[in-house]
């Protein structure tokens, strides 16, 4: 799977770890290879991860090969967006939008940390 750049990808093996036990807000986008909005995506992602590193992580879970993850958080369209706090979903988008409304919408969650 190609991420995008300075996004790393998470698994149903790791997502406990890394989304789940984070200190950060983290940023899953639900993805798959053949999801062409979700490639559309990928710039946008690399450019929110650089933006907010040390304030919001930004990972990608291959939905086609991460099923339990999936299926436990209900995810049936991609791209999906589900920001987690404290282990906990807090927020989920569905289908591609701009950064800049991508920012938006994130922007109310991340705000209520700090």
């Amino acid at each position: 799977m190609s991420g995008a750049m300075g996004v790393a990808e998470v698994t149903d093996g790791d997502f406990g770890a890394e989304v789940i036990g984070s200190e950060l807000p983290v940023l899953v986008e639900f993805t798959a290879d053949w999801c062409p909005p979700c490639r559309r995506m990928a710039p946008v992602l690399g450019a929110l991860a650089a933006e907010e590193e040390g304030r919001l992580k930004v990972v990608q879970l291959d939905v086609d090969a991460n099923p339990e993850t999936t299926r436990a958080y209900r995810v049936l369209s991609m791209p999906t967006f589900m920001v987690f706090r404290g282990g906990e979903p807090v927020k989920a988008m569905v289908g591609a939008r701009p950064g800049r409304r991508l920012r938006e919408e994130l922007s109310e969650v991340l705000s209520e940390m700090l």
